[in-house]
């Protein structure tokens, strides 16, 4: 019987990386999940176990290349080799630049971007030696275009679409994709997180706080964190072996390359 290929889902308590880890579940594959804090992941866990998939949460900082180093052992020895990696693991804060410090700099772009750069690194060359891997990395339309007051965010997600880019190149020839989704806003507690700003910034009520968010896609609605999910899952599957470098766009229409 051939073994189950395995995804590790950084960021999959909630949201888009939960949306994922149960995506590629119900598509066949064993998932471990990974995040700052181990509640919200040992609950998604539990529910990959009862889609008949085995599963595995534990703590990981992707900002810090031991932890990444020693949660991908852990996988290993506990599902198997990783054959699909989900980079998802993100934060989005907001500051007008001249109020942007140091800090919040750092910290986004160390967990935007360093930590998928650290959590490729620490599983691509397994892949190589095997011939065969997907790398997903959940960017976001932001790495695409510019928004006001989130230069930080904006910066780490086109850094995403680029070292996604560079990568693809390195490991065409090897049997690996390399490929970034790239969502609008996804109805998820990062934009209700969001919203909370915008009602605290502007005096906005939350319903129109939402609104405003809606109105920016053409569908005028938020996205589905199941439309991201089933995104990753074709790009995690063999019909999708010609499409690597590239950066999907999940947002209703909202940027049109």
């Amino acid at each position: 019987m051939t073994a189950a290929r395995v995804a590790l889902v950084t960021g999959g308590g909630r949201g888009i990386g939960r949306a994922i880890a149960l995506a590629l579940a119900r598509a066949g594959l064993d998932i471990a999940v990974v995040a700052r804090t181990g509640e919200s992941v040992e609950r998604v866990a539990h529910e990959v176990e009862a889609l008949g998939r085995r599963s595995m949460a534990t703590a990981c900082d992707v900002t810090i290349a031991r932890s990444i180093e020693d949660a991908v052992a852990a996988v290993r020895a506990n599902l198997g080799p990783i054959d699909v990696l989900v980079n998802n693991a993100g934060i989005a804060e907001s500051a007008p630049l001249h109020k942007l410090d140091e800090d919040h700099w750092d910290r986004t772009i160390a967990v935007n971007l360093k930590g998928t750069y650290l959590c490729t690194r620490a599983v691509v060359g397994e892949m190589v030696n095997r011939g065969s891997g997907q790398i997903i990395n959940v960017a976001s339309i932001a790495g695409r275009v510019g928004f006001a007051y989130t230069s930080a965010y904006c910066a780490s997600k086109h850094g995403v679409l680029g070292f996604t880019r560079a990568v693809a190149l390195e490991v065409a020839r090897k049997g690996i994709t390399v490929n970034a989704i790239c969502p609008g806003w996804v109805d998820t507690d990062l934009t209700v997180s969001t919203i909370k700003r915008i009602v605290e910034s502007t005096g906005r009520s939350p319903e129109e706080a939402r609104r405003a968010l809606e109105a920016m896609s053409p569908q005028q609605r938020l996205i589905r964190p199941e439309e991201v999910a089933a995104v990753a899952v074709f790009l995690a599957s063999d019909a999708a072996a010609g499409i690597t470098g590239q950066a999907i766009d999940v947002d209703g229409g909202e940027v049109m390359a």
